[in-house]
């Protein structure tokens, strides 16, 4: 899928780059300004990743997938509609397609979600809320069945369901420099 924003994405190169860029998101919010959620990217993105390993702890790719699904806010200010597919851009070449592709596909999760579990709604933040409404709202019957015919829908929606469960304020996870080796195995794995 291409993306939809006009601005170029010039794909992160080594692992020690994107450590860097990761590191760089401690204090920046998302897309969304006053209206997203009250927690930078680095925190809801280690947050994220370490729901997984909790919940998957054998899919070291997923895991990897919710470090990273978040960056597109910060690669490119501004598009919270297209930050999956942007985020997707950037770190394709490095971590590979289906962490690539997790990324992207976590934002018509949680619309497939919202379309199919109703106690999902319930617990979506403000900020996803309000975002959600900018990414189409729930989706329709067809878009539901595209979506669940995606041989990454389920783990798109347990990627879904670990970012949503991400967002507390001064949460104690490990830190970035914990997730280095997996962030090591997985470009290793690409090559």
């Amino acid at each position: 899928m291409l993306c939809v924003t006009a601005t170029p994405v010039t794909p992160v190169s080594t692992v020690d780059e994107l450590i860097a860029f990761i590191a760089a998101c401690n204090g920046v919010m998302d897309s969304l300004g006053p209206d997203g959620d009250p927690i930078d990217i680095l925190a809801h993105s280690l947050q994220t990743a370490h729901v997984l390993s909790v919940r998957v702890p054998d899919d070291l790719e997923l895991q990897v997938a919710g470090l990273v699904h978040d960056l597109g806010h910060v690669v490119v200010t501004g598009e919270p509609v297209a930050h999956g597919e942007i985020g997707a851009a950037y770190v394709r070449e490095l971590l590979g397609d289906r962490v690539a592709r997790l990324t992207e596909l976590h934002v018509p999760a949680k619309r497939y979600l919202v379309a199919t579990d109703a106690r999902y709604a319930q617990r979506l933040s403000d900020g996803s809320t309000v975002s959600l409404a900018m990414q189409g709202g729930a989706m329709t019957a067809g878009e539901v069945a595209a979506f669940a015919a995606n041989p990454y829908a389920h783990d798109a929606a347990e990627l879904r369901h670990a970012d949503e469960g991400a967002k507390v304020v001064g949460r104690a996870v490990p830190e970035l420099d914990a997730w280095v080796p997996a962030l090591r195995e997985v470009a290793a794995s690409v090559r």
